[in-house]
């Protein structure tokens, strides 16, 4: 029941532990220790005293430690998947299905750890450059501090983890509270390769207590971060000098456009809307539909959603089960409850039944209301009347956030336009702007965030370019 952390190739234990509880069942299902500051700097120490070991791997080393990591995961599917529903309850499909976007996300870290390369630099192109010969290569930084949520307690920590050692630098990984089991498992599967000792390393705690340590450590060089803008913001202000990445959250809007095919879109919308509870930083928010196909929408939209299979995260069957704690769960309610006081009606859902928030969608919602303002987080669609694409990208861009966003359209020139105006990271065409796949740029605007997520892009925050030149006089 006692777990350890994961330092140096070794497991170590402390003094305190807190009581781990699944979100579906309550029960205890481990007890976690929470390390101490000087614990954290420890472990700091051991990373930052093997990054040049680390650092000395070739190419062709860290590739294959990456391919090694992703067989690992193929042989330990199930499990990984049964971890995942069990601390997080995520349902089980929707588990296997991260495993088997973890396991593609280490094998292109190890793909791009192949590819990372400088570029000439033509010095004669310059009055004074004659005779010059000038070209960059990318080292790693050192330290990553790698600072992750607990909606893919996996894939979103294969995202930091895999680029880092892509890049040859060393990792101290602080997983969520909620999922450090997922963390705890990765380490045993790392502990078959052949990583170096102390390159890899997992530190469970509270968040002040172990990312604080993180964040303003001078050894640390970089804290890649996914979670909450205010918690970003904290580290970006606390961070100093040191490369800081972080991915905030959204709440992703889909105009649907006239003349399209709704019972293609439908099943999309309901996956984009509800997978994994809504607890997706991309989950599909807020809908403007036109106003001729709205009561169609509609209709169609609310009977897929209620045809979801609502139970335990362990069965196979289940589409819904309970979000990560009951306090977001009341906090989700209560937002809705916000949004039918001031003039919103609910289409389907609106309550918590045996312990799960019902998949919800809401329609004459004010922009202004939480639901629609503010990241839900939660099984909650907002889907309000347009009359013009042009209303609906400027009820889109109405948001603090700008992640990714998404249009459906048969018009050429409004997808041309959407692409154009939509102030966000990715814009989606003809699809949910929940649709990722782990080799493309991620990563947002406003206070969505800073950085890029995908391996290759990923890997170059993760460096450092060097410029040599060499004169041939």
């Amino acid at each position: 029941m006692k777990k350890q952390y994961y330092v140096h190739g070794e497991w170590k234990t402390t003094e305190k532990f807190v009581d781990l509880h699944s979100p579906y069942s309550k029960e205890v299902i481990a007890q976690i220790p929470q390390a101490t500051s000087e614990e954290v700097e420890q472990v700091i120490d051991i990373a930052y005293n093997t990054r040049k070991q680390m650092a000395e791997l070739t190419a062709y080393e860290r590739a294959a430690i990456l391919e090694h990591i992703a067989q690992l995961f193929i042989e330990n599917r199930q499990k990984a998947a049964e971890i995942i529903s069990l601390e997080a309850a995520k349902p089980m499909k929707f588990a296997l299905g991260e495993i088997d976007r973890t396991i593609e996300t280490y094998k292109f870290a190890a793909e791009e750890a192949k590819r990372l390369t400088g570029e000439m630099i033509p010095m004669d192109a310059a009055k004074n450059g004659a005779n010059r010969f000038g070209y960059t290569i990318e080292q790693p930084l050192g330290v990553i501090g790698a600072i992750t949520p607990f909606n893919f307690p996996q894939n979103l920590v294969a995202h930091k983890v895999g680029p880092a050692i892509a890049a040859g630098n060393t990792i101290v990984l602080k997983p969520a509270s909620q999922t450090p089991l997922s963390a705890l498992f990765l380490a045993e599967l790392i502990d078959q390769t052949a990583l170096p000792k102390g390159a890899f390393n997992v530190i469970t705690g509270s968040g002040r207590t172990v990312g604080d340590a993180l964040i303003t450590s001078d050894k640390v060089k970089m804290i890649t971060f996914t979670g909450s803008p205010s918690v970003g913001i904290g580290i970006r202000n606390k961070a100093g000098l040191k490369k800081v990445a972080l991915e905030l959250g959204s709440n992703a809007g889909l105009i649907i456009d006239r003349n399209v095919d709704l019972s293609q879109i439908v099943p999309k919308c309901v996956t984009g809307a509800f997978s994994n509870q809504g607890q997706v930083c991309i989950s599909l928010q807020r809908t403007y539909v036109m106003n001729e196909l709205f009561d169609e929408f509609i209709e169609q939209f609310t009977t897929a959603t209620k045809q979801l299979v609502i139970g335990s995260p362990l069965a196979e069957t289940t589409d819904i089960s309970a979000m990560i704690n009951p306090d977001e769960q009341e906090r989700a309610l209560s937002w809705i409850q916000e949004a039918v006081r001031n003039g919103a009606e609910i289409v389907t859902g609106g309550n918590i039944e045996n312990g799960v928030l019902l998949p919800t969608i809401l329609t004459n919602v004010d922009s202004t209301l939480k639901v629609s303002c503010q990241e839900v987080f939660a099984p909650i669609v907002v889907v309000n009347r347009i009359s013009s694409v042009e209303e609906g990208i400027a009820a889109i861009n109405d948001s603090n956030y700008g992640l990714q966003a998404g249009v459906f359209t048969n018009d050429i020139q409004t997808a041309f336009k959407a692409s154009k105006e939509f102030e966000v990271g990715g814009v989606m065409i003809n699809d949910i702007p929940t649709y990722r796949v782990d080799q493309m740029p991620y990563g947002g605007v406003k206070e969505s965030g800073t950085g890029k997520e995908g391996l290759k892009y990923a890997i170059h925050e993760m460096t450092e370019t060097k410029l040599i030149v060499w004169n041939q006089i």
